[in-house]
């Protein structure tokens, strides 16, 4: 009979329903409905983050202009309706305007071969000062009322931000797990120049998986700023974007590309929300969050290396024990260096 492998995300919920656990204890605040409620909608924003980065990730790359896309694209939504158009077309230019700042940065990524740290990191720039440009650096209040519907609303009692993101979240797992081109994403960070030489478009696929993160940060730009119904140009500034990495790789999703699941970056996400809000509610000043979030990203790189180097060590053994295999032919298959992560593709 054959046996069943645990999934990776049950050790990420076994942490999380431990934290739960410790912070109901420390507080009997934390176990109320109302903090729950608080709980999800404030890391509503970062697991669409989380999302979007871990498409990133996993091809070896990052994104670090998500958290001034939240501002860019909450902005234009608002400046939109003030203009005397109504909430749908608001959101249209809002993700299209996300996405396009995704496709840039996997467009000078790919063609002009830069790093994604730097090419990201001035997009970040770029894309947070637009808005302060636009309005001044004044706030804009949205004019249309139900706008509201995304970041206030609810459906069947879930809270509007809660299920889009729990939507998304299934989509995003069927797209990686059940399509070629979430096999490509995989594959491209696992060995991008083998991948190549198999037929994968790189350049197809790199601009993918930063115009999902574009995506996934509008989304969080408009709860955002339905949620307050004003667009800040400052928005998303806050810890957004070391939170949203933090939960990816605390969800097992590897930085070095390759490795890595949605439901782990979801729970991941949840983990992070709830550890910032145990931490206020049982009274921690919010300096420090920051230092156990970092802590909390160590912790998780320091992991993956060791995962990455033990997994190599092991496979290294087996066929220093056996001899290079051969192919039926005589011929010598190519080295186990080019075959990447694959082997810990899901």
């Amino acid at each position: 009979m054959k046996s069943r492998r645990m999934p990776d995300e049950v050790g990420i919920l076994g942490i999380l329903i431990l934290v739960a656990l410790v912070m109901s204890v420390l507080s009997d605040n934390f176990r109320t409905f109302e903090n729950l409620e608080i709980l999800l909608l404030n890391g509503a924003v970062i697991a669409f983050l989380a999302l979007g980065q871990t498409f990133v990730l996993l091809t070896g790359g990052i994104d670090l202009s998500t958290g001034s896309n939240v501002a860019l694209t909450g902005m234009l939504a608002a400046v939109v309706m003030r203009e005397g158009a109504s909430w749908p077309v608001a959101v249209l230019v809002a993700v299209i305007a996300g996405v396009v700042v995704g496709l840039f940065n996997g467009a000078v990524i790919h063609y002009l071969r830069l790093p994604p740290f730097i090419v990201t990191f001035s997009t970040f720039g770029i894309a947070a000062s637009i808005p302060q440009i636009m309005t001044g650096a004044k706030s804009v209040s949205v004019a249309d009322p139900l706008f509201a519907i995304i970041g206030r609303g609810a459906i069947f009692g879930i809270p509007m931000p809660v299920f889009l993101v729990v939507v998304a979240a299934a989509v995003l797992t069927f797209f990686l797990r059940r399509t070629a081109t979430g096999v490509h994403i995989y594959a491209v960070g696992g060995n991008a120049e083998t991948s190549r030489l198999a037929g994968i478009g790189i350049a197809r696929t790199t601009m993918l998986v930063y115009a999902i993160s574009g995506l996934c940060a509008a989304f969080g730009g408009l709860i955002t700023t339905s949620r307050l119904m004003v667009g800040y140009p400052t928005a998303g500034s806050g810890n957004e974007l070391f939170f949203s990495i933090a939960a990816a790789v605390v969800g097992g999703v590897s930085l070095f590309g390759g490795i890595g699941s949605i439901p782990g970056a979801f729970l991941g996400a949840v983990l992070i929300a709830t550890v910032s809000n145990g931490m206020n509610v049982i009274g921690v000043d919010s300096f420090w969050q920051p230092l156990v979030i970092g802590v909390i990203i160590l912790l998780g790189v320091s992991l993956d290396t060791y995962r990455r180097k033990l997994s190599l060590s092991d496979f290294s053994r087996l066929f220093t024990r056996s001899g290079p295999p051969t192919t039926p032919t005589g011929v010598t298959p190519a080295p186990l260096e080019n075959l990447g992560n694959l082997g810990n593709r899901r």
